[in-house]
């Protein structure tokens, strides 16, 4: 059995190379998280104990903040997730809506780390004017700066 923290910082030196090659301008935050940009989206990329022998590497990208969360959007959100291969819409303690992926770091290679980059950045963009048509509120990728904290803070 391995410690936690050895784990999470040994995943997290391979999201650090990983991002390396993807994207450059990528940031690091005291906390251990790391965001990037993808077109409209920036990706939270954090980490998590899971069991004793892994971690949980989890690609989180805030979309829409100030939503009107009812039946209808609710149901809306529940109906994308039903039709999604990979991840889930979730709403963070603020009412704020993401999309997220988790993956185990034990299956953390640069493909499996890129595909999953691209894919929650491609969902992201491609949703988040859809939940704004649905729920209202605003882009959360037109709040400087809040990706990071508001993220953060649910976790």
């Amino acid at each position: 059995m391995a410690d936690i923290q050895e784990m999470i910082d040994s995943s997290r030196q391979k999201v650090r190379d990983y991002l390396a090659e993807v994207d450059p301008d990528f940031q690091e935050y005291d906390s251990g998280m790391f965001t990037v940009q993808e077109g409209s989206a920036v990706i939270g990329i954090s980490f998590r104990p899971w069991h004793d022998d892994d971690v949980a590497v989890e690609f989180t990208s805030q979309l829409v903040n100030g939503a009107t969360i009812n039946e209808e959007s609710m149901r809306w959100l529940l109906e994308k997730n039903a039709a999604l291969h990979f991840g889930s819409f979730g709403l963070l303690f603020d009412g704020s809506i993401i999309y997220s992926h988790t993956i185990p770091a034990a299956c953390l290679d640069q493909s499996t780390f890129d595909g999953t980059l691209r894919t929650v950045a491609t969902i992201a963009d491609y949703y988040d004017d859809e939940i704004v048509e649905v729920a209202g509120g605003v882009l959360a990728s037109t709040s400087p700066g809040a990706e990071e904290t508001e993220i953060e803070e649910s976790l």
